[in-house]
């Protein structure tokens, strides 16, 4: 028993020295790494996610002229029915696509409240101050940020439904200024992501959050961007530079 015994502190030794010696994954092999289990956590949170553009410099992977919204939108027009949690296929696309930025469709399990980056900070300050459940948020670019929420769902009438899309569109910025309700049949982009002119979209707060009623987000939020709208540096909108969500 004592020789067995010995045999096998001498064989867990050698293994922690081994584990020990394994290098570490540095430089590039690091960055995807951290990239995949960044994109396996949404996975894990149940946001289903599919592949999306890059950045070709200033242009757009999809070597569209003049594409409206570069390296912000997916690569395939069957985006929501190819959009998965498993992540076996997860990986497979990141590994296969390294230049790749991810898409999550919302609607199905979380919906997204798109706001400008001012008015989004100032929100998520008194949020938070207030002790209000706050999900996940992210940064997108230098002038929008999202908060991810838990879907409000179909409802069981369908004519009350109508499509994202028209909370989307710049005549309807009167009612919720700069404020954009991601529901059934659009998407964002997600973390992390890389946008033309050396711009990013990273997690402020993570997708560890439980994602809360975007109720109890919303009236904090459609105040800040009242407030972003008719603050004196921001009274006039550029409606042109905002990328609207597409029927992709």
């Amino acid at each position: 028993m004592g020789a067995d015994s010995g045999r096998f502190r001498g064989t867990e030794s050698r293994i922690s020295q081994w584990l020990r010696r394994r290098p570490k994954p540095t430089g590039a092999e690091a960055g995807e790494t951290a990239r995949v289990e960044l994109l396996l956590a949404v996975a894990d949170a149940g946001m289903p996610i599919a592949p999306a553009a890059h950045p070709l410099g200033y242009r757009c992977s999809c070597e569209r002229i003049g594409c409206p919204t570069p390296a912000r939108h997916p690569v395939s027009f069957a985006w929501q029915t190819q959009s998965t949690t498993d992540s076996a296929q997860i990986e497979r696309w990141a590994r296969s696509q390294p230049l790749a930025n991810f898409i999550t469709a919302t609607g199905m399990i979380h919906d997204v409240l798109d706001v400008p980056l001012t008015a989004g900070r100032s929100a998520l300050e008194r949020l938070l101050a207030a002790g209000i459940d706050v999900g996940p948020v992210a940064q997108s670019g230098e002038d929008r940020m999202l908060f991810f929420t838990a879907t409000r769902g179909t409802p069981e009438d369908e004519d009350e439904w109508w499509p994202c899309e028209l909370d989307c569109h710049p005549e309807t910025l009167d009612a919720h200024p700069g404020l954009r309700w991601h529901c059934r049949g659009s998407y964002v982009l997600l973390p992390p992501a890389r946008l033309p002119g050396e711009l990013d979209v990273h997690w402020v707060r993570g997708p560890e959050y439980e994602l809360p009623d975007p109720l109890t987000l919303l009236e904090t939020l459609t105040d800040a961007c009242a407030r972003y709208a008719g603050s004196a540096e921001q009274s006039e909108l550029d409606h042109d530079s905002i990328a609207w969500p597409l029927s992709r």
